[in-house]
C-alpha cells in the first residue's frame, strides 16, 4: 500500500466487493462497489466518522480541526457556517475573478517554450479561491504557496504510523513540512489581519470574522477563537485549490493526448465565444468543456481513497465490520471497474452528457465524495474549471513536452509525479 497504492488497491478489488487486509496491526475494510460506497458515505453515515483515519492522520497536522476534520455536531455547525458562501447562486458571482485569472496566466503562457501546467495552475486556483472567499489579493505569494503545498504533500502524503524504513528520508521531509507549514500559517494570519483592518466584506473570511467576534455567532457554536479561523480559513485555501488545480492539469494533458476530444472542446469554445471573454451566462452552453473534466476527474480522482472508522459494529453486504474497523473506498477503483463504465481505461468525455448520467448509479462516481460530507466547493469547482478551460483552450493548444514522463502519484491528491511539462502554441 505504501510502495505502490493505486495498484495495491486495484489488485484487492480483484478479489471482491468486500475485501479484508490487516496494516500496522488493524484490519481494514475496503468496499468496491457503489451501493456499498452508498451505504457507509450515506445511507448508515452517522456509524461512519473520519476520527482517527487516514484522512484525519495526513490531514489535521497542518489543518488543524476545520470543515475537513472536524466530526459530529462541531462539523454541523461549521457546514452550515460556511454552505452559503458556495450555493450555486454565490459561486458564479465570481465568473470574473476567475476569468480574470485565467487571462493573465494566458498572457504568461503565450509564446513560453515550456511551462510548468501544473505549478502554474496551482497558483491561479489559489489566487481564485482567495479572492472570492475571502476578499484579498495574496500577489507575489502565490508561487511561495505552491512550494509549500508540494513539501507539504510529500511529508503527509507519505504518512507512516509505525516505525519508519528510512528516518533520514521522513526527517528531510518532516523539516520541509515544518517549513511550509510555517509559510501557510504567516500567509494565512497576514490575510485574517488584512481583513480586520480593512473592514467586512461580502465575503465568507466576513463571515468568519463575525463568528470570532463576541456575540456574533448564530450557527450552534460558541465564538470561533483566532486559532479555530485560522483553521477554517486555511482548510478553505488548501481544499478550494488544490485539487481543482490537479484537475485542471490531468484535463489539458488527457486532451493533448486525445485529439478528436480536444477538437470537439476548442469547436465548441469557438462556436459560444466567439474570441470573446467567457462568464457565468456561458456556462450552459460550454458543455464540451465541463465534460472535459468530469471525464479526467473519473480517471484520475482528485481525492483517490476515502476511508471512515466504524463506531458501531456493522454488517456490509453479509461481512461483519467490528466497532473501530477502518473502511475504505477507492474513487480510483470505483471509476475505472468495467462492471460499471464502458471501456474505463478510455477517455471519453461523451459519458456525461445528460442521458448517460442519468443511467450512472448513485455513488458510482465520486470525484467530490458522497453523503452529507460531499465537498462543499463542488459547484465552485467546477464552475472555475470550465471557464479556467475555456479561456486556455480559446487561443492555445496545450502539447506534452516531447519524451515527458506521466505517472500518478497517490499523495494526499492524485498528482503527477513529476509534474507536468507541456508547451503552449497558438491556435
Amino acid at each position: 500500500m505504501r510502495d505502490a497504492p493505486l495498484a495495491f488497491v486495484t489488485a484487492m478489488a480483484a478479489l471482491g466487493d468486500v475485501t479484508r487486509h490487516d496494516a500496522d496491526g488493524e484490519p481494514v475494510y475496503m468496499l468496491n462497489r457503489p451501493d456499498l460506497a452508498r451505504y457507509v458515505l450515506k445511507e448508515n453515515g452517522t456509524n461512519y466518522t473520519k476520527d482517527r483515519t487516514p484522512d484525519d492522520d495526513m490531514l489535521r497536522p497542518l489543518l488543524g480541526n476545520g470543515l475537513l476534520t472536524s466530526n459530529g455536531a462541531e462539523w454541523a455547525a461549521q457546514r452550515r457556517m460556511c454552505a452559503p458562501a458556495f450555493r450555486p447562486s454565490e459561486v458564479t458571482r465570481f465568473d470574473q475573478v476567475i476569468v480574470e485569472a485565467a487571462e493573465h496566466l494566458a498572457r504568461q503562457w503565450r509564446g513560453a517554450a515550456s511551462v510548468r501546467v501544473d505549478h502554474d495552475l496551482t497558483a491561479l486556483t489559489l489566487t481564485v479561491i482567495v479572492k472570492a472567499m475571502l476578499g484579498t489579493d495574496i500577489g507575489g505569494a502565490g508561487e511561495g504557496f505552491g512550494r509549500a503545498v508540494d513539501a507539504v504533500n510529500r511529508f503527509i502524503g507519505h504518512y507512516v504510523p509505525t516505525d519508519d524504513p528510512d528516518p533520514a528520508d521522513t526527517a528531510a521531509r518532516y523539516a520541509g513540512f515544518q517549513r511550509a507549514r510555517a509559510f501557510l500559517d504567516r500567509v494565512t494570519r497576514v490575510i485574517i489581519a488584512a481583513r480586520r483592518t480593512g473592514g467586512a466584506g461580502d465575503d465568507l473570511l466576513s463571515a468568519l470574522l463575525a463568528e470570532a467576534h463576541p456575540g456574533g455567532t448564530g450557527h450552534g457554536a460558541p465564538a470561533m477563537t483566532d486559532a479555530e479561523l485560522r483553521d477554517q480559513v486555511l482548510t478553505i485555501i488548501m481544499a478550494g485549490h488544490e485539487t481543482t488545480a490537479k484537475s485542471l492539469t490531468w484535463t489539458l494533458y488527457l486532451l493533448d493526448r486525445h485529439p478528436e476530444a480536444a477538437a470537439a472542446v476548442r469547436a465548441e469554445i469557438d462556436e459560444v465565444l466567439r474570441g470573446r471573454a467567457p462568464s457565468a451566462a456561458d456556462l450552459p452552453a460550454l458543455r464540451r468543456c465541463r465534460q472535459a473534466v468530469q471525464e479526467a476527474m473519473r480517471l484520475y480522482p482528485p481525492v483517490w481513497l476515502i476511508s471512515r472508522r466504524s463506531v458501531a459494529a456493522d454488517v456490509i453486504d453479509g461481512y461483519d465490520i467490528p466497532a473501530g474497523s477502518l473502511v475504505c473506498i477507492s474513487p480510483w477503483v470505483l471509476h475505472r471497474d468495467p462492471r460499471f463504465w464502458d471501456e474505463p481505461e478510455a477517455y471519453r468525455p461523451e459519458r456525461f452528457d445528460p442521458e448517460a448520467v442519468a443511467r450512472h448509479l448513485s455513488h458510482q462516481y465520486l470525484p467530490f465524495g458522497g453523503g452529507p460530507r460531499i465537498c462543499l466547493g463542488r459547484h465552485f469547482a467546477m464552475v472555475e474549471a470550465t471557464l479556467v478551460l475555456a479561456v486556455l483552450l480559446r487561443d492555445l493548444r496545450m502539447e506534452l513536452a516531447e519524451g515527458f514522463p506521466v505517472e500518478p502519484e497517490a499523495l494526499v491528491t492524485l498528482r503527477p509525479r513529476h509534474g507536468m511539462t507541456m508547451t503552449p502554441r497558438p491556435r
